[in-house]
């Protein structure tokens, strides 16, 4: 199952005002926001834009591919790290080991790895250790 995404966007402003009025009559609102980064959902934040893409991302992805971001939801830890690994050893290069990203809640468990056009791939869980 998805768990979020992500589209980079090229003017954050005007988009950001966009999807705040694009998705109202889907009962979808801003519910976090992280500098350039908005999310969007009915309690969580399930569809995210960017202002510009971090820095890794220009020097790994393929010229006109837009990156983008695409987390799955993991039932737990070992899946995480087994996601990362499986990844990996497909030929994947690594942008961020297992491991906790208590900036995003306590209980967030993600792993992350680019494929072969430059995208962020994710396995998050959210549960509890």
């Amino acid at each position: 199952m998805l768990d979020h995404i992500t589209l980079i966007v090229t003017d954050y402003a005007r988009s950001r005002s966009f999807y705040e009025k694009a998705l109202a009559p889907l009962g979808i609102t801003m519910t976090a926001e992280y500098g350039s980064y908005a999310g969007f959902g009915v309690k969580t934040p399930f569809f995210w834009i960017g202002g510009k893409p971090p820095e890794f991302w220009t020097s790994v992805h393929k010229a006109g591919v837009s990156p983008t971001h695409i987390a799955f939801t993991a039932k737990d830890r070992a899946t995480v790290d087994a996601f990362y690994a499986a990844g990996i050893a497909a030929g994947a290069t690594d942008n961020g080991p297992p491991g906790p990203r208590a900036l995003y809640h306590p209980h967030y468990y993600g792993a992350f790895v680019l494929d072969p056009d430059g995208n962020n791939i994710e396995a998050v869980c959210h549960a509890p250790v």
